[in-house]
């Protein structure tokens, strides 16, 4: 196997290790109903994923 020829400086060290850090997750508004949700996934309150509905929500209260 190969070896390293010189040892890494602490700098690129650090450089490299820092995109391990812990990144918090990007959240957006939901186009129909304004709530805030993580990407990608189908909004829990309306149902509407990209301008379509997908989830069919029943009111617990009627």
């Amino acid at each position: 196997m190969a070896n390293p020829k010189r040892r890494q400086s602490k700098c690129r060290q650090r450089l490299r290790q820092g995109s391990k850090r812990w990144k918090a997750p990007t959240l957006k508004n939901c186009s129909e109903c304004g709530t805030t949700i993580p990407g990608h996934v189908a909004c829990p309150s309306c149902g509407y994923y990209r301008g379509r509905q997908v989830l069919s929500i029943s009111v617990s209260g009627e």
